[in-house]
């Protein structure tokens, strides 16, 4: 985790709900159950984007369990791996959006790159067990992360997709960031109001109007 986010969220690795995280994840391995993403991928989004760096902040749920598929980036799949009918769907409303042709590549590192903070509120999950690590403790800790950009930055962008996403970020103060809200880009909910929310030129929009560069997605 590189120092600038390690400095703000070091007194959270001491606090009882993090030692039992800690607890939890390794009895997992020890148990020989297989967890994803790897563990020297469990704080990737972080180490993608810097703290003063951050511009745009995607929250996801928890990782993907298949095979192959978490890389750490929420949404975020490597080189050579089918994409996920959730970033599939992204995918089609970038092309919506934007008019950018979709990709055969699921990896958003590119964002990163730019700012992009992929972040998912839990960062673990046994193979083939959706939601396994929830109420473990990787919601207090990324609720810290959540809270510092909050309070610390201005002008910054995040993108709340689903019911799920929109609790966890109900703190933020929409009067010092661009807030967006829809539906989910999962196959039950982009129906219903995820598709045609444009959240891509809403974002570089934003962006360009605080003098930024826009994300090239």
């Amino acid at each position: 985790m590189p120092e600038g986010w390690l400095g703000r969220l070091r007194s959270e690795l001491k606090e009882p709900y993090f030692k039992a995280l800690s607890t939890f994840l390794a009895g997992r391995l020890r148990q020989k159950k297989t967890i994803f993403p790897r563990p020297e991928q469990w704080f990737a989004a972080l180490s993608a984007v810097s703290f003063d760096d951050v511009r745009v902040v995607i929250l996801g749920q928890d990782p993907y369990h298949g095979i192959g598929q978490a890389n750490g980036l929420c949404f975020s799949v490597g080189e050579g791996v089918k994409r996920p009918p959730s970033l599939v769907n992204i995918y089609k409303e970038l092309h919506t959006d934007l008019g950018i042709e979709v990709r055969s590549s699921g990896s958003l590192s590119g964002w990163s790159e730019q700012g992009v903070l992929l972040l998912n509120s839990v960062l673990t999950v046994d193979e083939g067990l959706a939601a396994s690590h929830q109420g473990q403790g990787w919601e207090t800790f990324t609720d810290q992360v959540i809270r510092h950009l909050a309070q610390e930055r201005t002008g910054l962008v995040f993108v709340l997709w689903g019911a799920y996403a929109q609790k966890k970020g109900a703190f933020i103060n929409r009067t010092q960031h661009l807030v967006l809200e829809s539906a989910h880009p999962s196959p039950l909910s982009a129906y219903r109001g995820f598709f045609g929310s444009k959240p891509f030129s809403a974002i570089n929009t934003w962006l360009i109007s605080r003098g930024q560069i826009p994300i090239t997605w």
